[in-house]
């Protein structure tokens, strides 16, 4: 892994992410676009909150796969939902996604609530940024 994971006692214990990411000199930054819950036809997969999340991770990870990469190379997620309350409601499921993707790792992460995605439709929106070797 090119980085070390930050967490202060001082914070508390995250749940799911990161506090901060340290990235080592000579590795090489990946940075994946918004990526939501389509395939390759540009039509997303669901109506589903939890799929859409899960298949948004598919294509950052396919991404990052793609260059090289694996999931655990992920320093940064950004995820976008226009429902935070169907977020927090579903987390269960969404953690049983990310496992089943990202195993156990967490990378520094934000969450923001937005009115809508540019597609029509989508729920979710994840963008990241990987360090490679």
């Amino acid at each position: 892994m090119p980085f070390k994971i930050i967490n202060p006692e001082r914070l508390g214990r995250p749940r799911g992410y990161a506090n901060g990411v340290l990235a080592e000199a000579g590795g090489r930054l990946l940075f994946v676009a918004g990526q939501i819950g389509w395939d390759e036809n540009q039509k997303l997969t669901s109506d589903d909150f939890v799929e859409q999340f899960a298949r948004a991770l598919e294509n950052v990870v396919a991404v990052v796969r793609e260059a090289g990469g694996a999931p655990d190379q992920i320093a940064r997620v950004t995820v976008y939902v226009t429902d935070k309350r169907e977020y927090s409601a579903r987390a269960s499921e969404i953690g049983t996604r990310w496992r089943a993707l990202m195993g156990r790792h967490f990378p520094a992460m934000s969450l923001v609530e937005v009115k809508s995605l540019l597609e029509d439709g989508a729920k979710v929106e994840i963008e990241a940024t990987a360090v490679l070797p």
